[in-house]
């Protein structure tokens, strides 16, 4: 098995467009490690380049101890499976089993044997004499992973292997893919859009978007403790609420969060009122998850906000309640981003371009209010457990659980220390 690091990597196709920049990112010996972004953001392409099959246009690729720049995809020894099952149509699943290892020209006898083993592990030993086409979608990709694992590479690459397929056949392959590269203790990088996916299959997840590294630690930490406000707004259903707001400092109170038509305060006991302190007179973005937020039905300390119902969604466990509050609420695609620019790669130096590669793009320039990003309808999104007699028209009162409240600067860093 082996670890992987990219050095500040960074990908340019031609016509200049600029895919990766300057990566870095280090992926541990026997880690699950999941690559997480929308679409277009860069994951597949750094798949593809850990695998061999990109080329880097700068920065280095480490397999272990060995750089890897400048070696082919079988001296790396990785193995890879794709969203599509890419399974050879000729063969039966027995021979689709067994190609890595005849090509490597391993005892016939082990190789049986080791094809029956692997067939019975992913619940497929019945297909064994069967062709491709006569497989279920999901068999198809049970037979693609198997014949990846089953050489035991030093490092197995997936690519969205379930994407293709239904909602209960991805979430029975997504507990067989988590336990069988764990059981191997194979360094597994994993590329997809779904954040069930990586929540519940990662060790740590790395967030992408636009080809930059926004966000990287485990499950929890780029859940409840986010760097950015995209990593923040791209985990969790329904999406967090992020509020535009100005930061003003009040001696003897603490940070008054001056949304518009309503207010926070963050008193002088929040261990991150200072970091806030720090904003004085700054546009600031409040992150409040659905959760963070509840029905003040009773007397209580923690600060309310109030608005009409604007709609009730009913969702079978819960309800979804959209408040209308006249805060302003940001888009959280536009929060951070830039319009990327053209590289000539073809015509730059190699040293020139990487004084130009950033960890991250250069935020925006702020809207005339001080926020980045469009606005949407001034609604505050709040899960409830039930309905609570609540229709729409109605004016209600809403509890905020302050701790819950993340706050980012306007260009959507976090304002407070982020622990990893």
């Amino acid at each position: 098995m082996t670890g992987v690091l990219l050095d500040s990597v960074s990908k340019i196709y031609p016509g200049g467009h600029l895919a990766i920049r300057g990566l870095r990112l280090q992926i541990h010996d026997g880690e699950f490690f999941v690559l997480l972004g929308p679409s277009g953001c860069g994951k597949s392409t750094v798949l593809r380049m850990i695998a061999g099959l990109e080329e880097i246009t700068s920065g280095d690729l480490w397999l272990g101890d060995q750089l890897a720049n400048n070696l082919t995809p079988r001296e790396r020894n990785v193995a890879m499976v794709f969203q599509n099952s890419a399974l050879y149509p000729h063969f039966s699943v027995r021979d689709n089993l067994a190609f890595p290892l005849e090509r490597a020209h391993d005892d016939r006898a082990e190789i049986r044997g080791k094809v029956v083993e692997m067939a019975r592990a992913l619940g497929i030993d019945p297909t064994l004499d069967r062709r491709p086409a006569t497989l279920s979608g999901g068999q198809k990709q049970r037979v693609a992973i198997g014949r990846a694992i089953i050489r035991e590479p030093a490092l197995f690459l997936m690519d969205e292997p379930l994407s293709n397929l239904d909602a209960t056949l991805r979430t029975e392959l997504r507990l067989e893919i988590g336990s069988l590269a764990r059981s191997i203790g194979a360094t597994t990088v994993y590329v997809t859009h779904d954040q069930v996916e990586a929540l519940t299959l990662a060790d740590r997840i790395a967030i992408l978007r636009d080809g930059v590294l926004e966000d990287v630690g485990t499950p929890a930490q780029v859940y409840g403790d986010p760097a950015t406000a995209f990593t923040a707004s791209f985990l969790g259903t329904p999406q967090i609420n992020l509020l535009g707001a100005t930061a003003r400092a009040i001696p003897g109170q603490g940070v008054l969060l001056d949304c518009g038509a309503q207010s926070l305060l963050v008193p002088w006991t929040d261990p991150r009122v200072h970091a806030l302190a720090g904003h004085h007179g700054s546009p600031v973005i409040v992150g409040i998850r659905s959760d963070a937020v509840t029905p003040a039905d009773t007397p209580t300390t923690a600060p309310i906000l109030s608005g009409r119902v604007r709609a009730l969604e009913f969702h079978g466990h819960e309800w979804l309640a959209q408040v209308e509050t006249g805060m302003t609420v940001l888009e959280s695609d536009r929060i951070g981003r830039r319009v990327p620019v053209p590289v000539k790669a073809r015509t730059r130096p190699l040293d020139a371009l990487r004084r130009t590669v950033r960890h991250r793009p250069e935020p925006d320039e702020p809207a005339a209010d001080g926020h980045v990003g469009s606005h949407r309808r001034s609604d505050v999104l709040i899960r409830l457990g039930s309905s609570r007699g609540w229709k729409v028209g109605d004016t209600v009162r809403l509890a905020v659980d302050l701790p819950q409240v993340l706050f980012f600067d306007h260009t959507g860093r976090r304002v407070d220390p982020v622990h990893r």
